[in-house]
Parts: structure tokens; sequence; C-alpha cells
């Protein structure tokens, strides 16, 4: 047992050093996209499956309440919270358009859509993001692996450099807990 926690750190660390050394100019690049967002009065709206949902929904909730300073609470919002939209969604229109039929709805030009997957390849984040596009917004990938599709569409794509889904989780809420910190320091 010692060796498998042991090995999991080792990992974690291998991982986290690897973001530390090739995605510093990345993550400052979409955290000022999101402190623009968020001046501009604009909203931050997340999306994922399974552990990225709850990534989705741990940041949105960071910001609409707070992460480590008072202050007002911002306009994020994740749409995987939704049971009724979500089920209805899935049931009239399919699974694939859980997201965008959301974004469709709730999304306006300029604000910013970050769509979490650790493969990149989720059919559903894919088309939230690309109706995320048509309407003008700002649209941010968090994946792992290659990046998968949704690098091919997204304006800004943070790819953790992994392939094991609970080291690209960890990161993944790593930064997104930066970018809570940035933002809540940009309203000093």
């Amino acid at each position: 047992m010692i060796n498998l926690i042991s090995n999991e750190i080792k990992e974690h660390n291998d991982v986290l050093n690897r973001v530390n050394e090739t995605l510093l100019i990345q993550v400052q690049k979409v955290a000022k996209i999101l402190v623009q967002t968020i001046n501009e009065g604009k909203k931050i709206i997340l999306f994922g499956n399974g552990g990225s949902a709850a990534d989705a929904q741990h940041i949105a909730a960071e910001l609409s309440g707070r992460y480590k300073m008072e202050r007002r609470g911002l306009p994020a919002l994740a749409l995987t919270t939704d049971t009724s939209a979500l089920t209805a969604i899935s049931n009239d229109y399919g699974f694939k358009y859980i997201f965008s039929r959301q974004v469709e709805a709730l999304a306006n030009e300029g604000d910013t859509i970050i769509g979490i997957s650790t493969s990149g390849n989720s059919d559903n984040v894919y088309e939230g993001i690309a109706l995320g596009k048509k309407l003008n917004c700002n649209t941010i990938g968090l994946s792992g692996n290659d990046g998968g599709k949704l690098n091919e569409i997204c304006d800004y794509s943070i790819i953790i450099p992994s392939n094991n889904t609970a080291r690209i989780q960890e990161m993944h809420i790593l930064i997104g807990h930066i970018f809570c910190q940035i933002i809540e320091e940009s309203l000093k």
C-alpha cells in the first residue's frame, strides 16, 4: 500500500512539473480572458461530464460565491446542475446536445465558455463549444492527452500533458483555482 501511495504522489508531481514547465503562458493568457470577461460584465459558463462536471460546478461556485476574498458574486454558472434541463434536453434532442442547447439559451456575445473534457473528445462538450463560437463567445478547452477534437475548435486550449484521467482532473482543478485567484486579485 505504501508503494501505491508513493507512486500516485510521484506521478502527480511529475505531471505537475510538466504543467509548470509547459503551460504557464497558456494559463496566463486564459486568465486574462477570464478577467476581461468579468470586467466587461459578461459571464463565465462551464461544463463537462462526470468528474469534469464536478470541476465545472466547483469553479463556478468559487466564482459566484467566493474563493479566498470577500467580494461581490461573479457571473459564473455550470451547465451541469439543472437535472430537469439535462434530462429533458437529453430525452428530446439527445445527450450530444445537453450543453449546446443550454449555451443557446444562456450565452451572449462576449461571454466565455469553458468546456472540460479529459480526453478532449466528448461530443456534448464539443457541441457546446461549437455553438459558443457561433455566438461570438470566447471558447476555452481544458483537456488532456493530445487535446482531442476540442483542441481543434477552441480559441484557447489548456492540454494537460498526461493520459491518466485522475492526474488530468487534479491539474484541471488546480488551474481552476489559479483562475479564481487571478480573477479575485484583479478586483482589488
